[in-house]
């Protein structure tokens, strides 16, 4: 346990260190002096693949930042080549023995290099040398081996690179939060740590309940406050992303939690801690990434109310910017969005977060570039210059003069484009060629309702029902998710909505009823869930079909279908719960019932299914993932996944083959509805209906109105002749420039 507490100490202090150049040295030293040997040293490599050495605890300090091996020289280069360690004792004996004066190596017999690999790339070698002839021993070897592996997840190449060549510019990388490119100085947002909070005692218990109290209505009267300030600038509904914070003030396990901690004697701000701290667990702990990020909300909250508590509440005072400006912090909140004027706001830059936090919700309806999750960025001031690239997820340093230019032009051409897409909310979405495609929008939340109508969608692609599920208390009464599904549908009139039934289970549980799997994804979830607990399943129906009476517009859809069984049984259940309505006098239509075709198996089975399905949607997110056998979200594999890889474009016309041939009508749910590369290869492929996020639904309305039916059905036919999703994302990205389309991947 010693050495992996001695591993762990030797990488955090790595991660730890001010600059790229301190933390290779501390790498260096660190391992030298534990091992105690003569020589460590580590090889970063370049462009080229050259191995340069930065930094050495042992060789001559003068070579250090000036030598490189060339690629595949010397043992450096074989340990490089093989990407397995090399263990000798006489270095100078073996042919690929490279000397290097400058180094003064020759001193050292025995030589051991491990290779530093990450994402299946060599990046570096990390070498251990020592006067005495001899191989180092099993437990040294595993020692380097292991560091290698970790320290292949600490050390930032880029960073690295651009302090050796003096950059000026350096680049980070994050998650896209909202899109565009935004140029401005930066404003840090520093905001109080909660969860730093000491515990400690509570003096008087009665003043600091009567403060608990006194505290909740200030910040809600903040937060009530920010919400005005911008419900001129977004929908009713997305501006309603604040009564998610009014509703966490309300709720009664937040608030008389924390008065029934300060009884039991804890003080105020400690006990606040642990509260949030709980809610915030709950969701953490949820495999949905939509869920999870809820704690992100949860956190801020608490932030704000523990600044409040010290006296440090926005007063409307502080000097608002006159320039162009980039909020950075490690979770930028929605109050720090509300005080800049909407005119100066330029960007978002967190340290910490996801695409689906508020924050990133939030900049997308504000039409403000955001980058998530890029890490501390250290050396960074206010009134730094700041380019963040929201398309591709980056975020430039105090860029040079150039590098200012050419995104000075690329905001110009995108701001042209943007005042396009506005133009194009009442205009249809067809092709130049006339061939009409039905855009519609995904929705999870009443806040999700507006925001698709103003963008012109044609209906709900996708109406997730299990939201309302997963962030109640208990199971939502039938009453409770008839008004729900009542706005839904009455919201968007005579235009469809296809509300799928209760996704929950396995990789979405519910708080309370956990549900533990070792393989979630393949376990007890969508429709298997909802057979096996028909009583709850039977209420979600009979509240869809009475939100639907004397409406047409209801369509059910079915998740993770996989067997004839699961869909008869769904019908037995629907005829059922027409039959039960009837009896009390409640008469509705039958709607039209799909599925979503998601899991592998049931693509050999739509031809058996027709005459049990009224229409199918081509769920392509888990879809690609089960093909691919693929987690999008876990950093580790995530480079590999890509909804155009081949194997998902060829079971993708499969599906749309045999629909095509059965007169069943589909549609394409999911990110592939939304990325322009692959939305011209599903026009290609003869997809006329496409449901994506109503953010999203402008671009590609403006991408099909730039191109034809024949431009995409020779593209497509190209693409299924390559077998590598990166050629294909060339193809179709060289296509779309030729066509004048291209600036849609920016």
């Amino acid at each position: 346990m010693s050495v992996i507490l001695d591993l762990t100490r030797i990488v955090q202090t790595a991660a730890d260190a001010e600059s790229p150049s301190a933390q290779v040295s501390v790498i260096v030293d660190s391992i030298q002096q534990y091992l105690g040997l003569d020589v460590c040293s580590l090889y970063l490599a370049d462009e080229r693949g050259d191995m340069a050495l930065l930094a050495s605890h042992g060789l001559n300090l003068g070579s250090v930042g000036g030598i490189r091996i060339p690629a595949g020289k010397g043992l450096v280069g074989l340990v490089a080549q093989s990407r397995h360690p090399i263990n000798i004792a006489d270095a100078a004996q073996h042919p690929a023995f490279y000397s290097i004066r400058e180094t003064k190596e020759e001193r050292y017999s025995s030589f051991f290099g491990v290779p530093i690999v990450r994402g299946g790339v060599v990046i570096g070698v990390l070498v251990a040398q020592s006067k005495e002839a001899r191989e180092l021993s099993a437990e040294e070897s595993a020692v380097l081996v292991t560091l290698g592996s970790q320290l292949a997840l600490v050390v930032s190449t880029e960073s690295i690179w651009q302090e050796i060549n003096h950059s000026t510019a350096p680049v980070l990388t994050g998650i896209k939060g909202a899109p565009g490119i935004g140029i401005g100085l930066v404003r840090l947002c520093d905001e109080d740590d909660l969860y730093s909070v000491s515990d400690g005692q509570c003096r008087d218990i009665d003043a600091a309940l009567q403060e608990w109290q006194e505290l909740v209505k200030t910040v809600l009267a903040d937060v009530k406050r920010e919400q005005a300030g911008l419900s001129e600038l977004l929908s009713q509904d997305v501006a309603a992303v604040f009564d998610a914070y009014c509703l966490l003030l309300s709720d009664p396990s937040l608030v008389n939690g924390v008065s029934q901690l300060i009884r039991d004697g804890v003080h105020l701000p400690g006990a606040l801690k642990k509260v949030i701290h709980q809610h915030a667990d709950v969701f953490l702990a949820m495999d949905d990434p939509y869920l999870r990020a809820r704690h992100e909300d949860i956190r801020h909250l608490g932030n704000k109310l523990y600044s409040a508590w010290r006296g440090l509440r926005a007063t409307g005072s502080e000097e608002l910017p006159t320039t162009r400006t980039v909020l950075v912090g490690s979770q930028v909140s929605v109050s720090d969005i509300a005080r800049i004027p909407s005119e100066y706001l330029a960007g978002i830059v967190c340290f910490q977060g996801s695409n689906l936090s508020h924050t990133a919700v939030l900049a997308n309806a504000l039409g403000v570039p955001a980058v998530m999750g890029v890490g501390e960025i250290r050396g960074l001031y206010n009134q730094d210059e700041l380019v963040v690239d929201g398309n591709t997820a980056k975020v430039i340093v105090r860029p040079t003069p150039s590098v200012l230019v050419e995104y000075e032009q690329i905001l110009k051409a995108q701001q042209q484009l943007k005042g396009e897409l506005q133009e194009l909310r009442d205009l249809p979405a067809q092709t130049v060629d006339g061939t009409k495609i039905c855009l519609y929008a995904n929705s999870g939340l009443l806040a999700d309702i507006s925001p698709g109508l103003q963008a012109g969608a044609e209906g709900l692609g996708l109406y997730r029902t299990e939201i309302p599920f997963m962030v109640s208390e208990t199971f939502p009464s039938e009453e409770e998710q008839l008004a729900v599904y009542r706005q839904i549908l009455e919201a968007y009139d005579t235009k469809p909505v296809h509300m799928r039934v209760l996704d929950i289970g396995g990789d979405k549980p519910l708080p309370y009823f956990p549900i533990r799997e070792e393989n979630p994804a393949l376990g007890w979830r969508g429709i298997r869930f909802c057979l096996d607990n028909s009583s709850l399943f039977m209420s979600q129906i009979r509240a869809m079909l009475r939100a639907s009476e004397g409406r047409e517009n209801l369509r059910i859809m079915l998740p993770m279908v996989g067997n004839t069984s699961e869909i008869i049984e769904f019908h037995t259940l629907l005829d059922d719960a027409i039959t039960q309505l009837a009896e009390e006098g409640i008469h509705v239509l039958r709607p039209p019932v799909g599925i979503m075709v998601e899991v592998p198996s049931a693509i050999s089975q739509l031809r058996s299914w027709r005459h049990l399905l009224d229409f199918i949607s081509i769920g392509s997110n888990d879809l690609s993932q089960y093909l691919l056998a693929l987690d999008r979200n876990n950093p580790r594999v995530a480079r590999s996944y890509d909804h155009v890889h081949p194997a998902v474009l060829h079971e993708i016309a499969r599906v749309i083959e045999i629909a095509q041939s059965t007169d069943l009508p589909f549609s394409v749910c999911g990110e592939m509805s939304s990325d322009p590369i692959a939305v011209l290869l599903l026009l290609g492929l003869g997809v006329r209906t496409l449901s994506m996020s109503a953010a999203q639904l402008p671009k590609i309305k403006w991408l099909l109105r730039q191109i034809s039916i024949d431009n995409a059905k020779a593209i497509v036919e190209e693409a299924l002749l390559l077998n590598d999703a990166m050629h294909i994302r060339k193809l179709v990205a060289d296509r779309l420039y030729v066509l004048g389309a291209g600036e849609i991947l920016w």
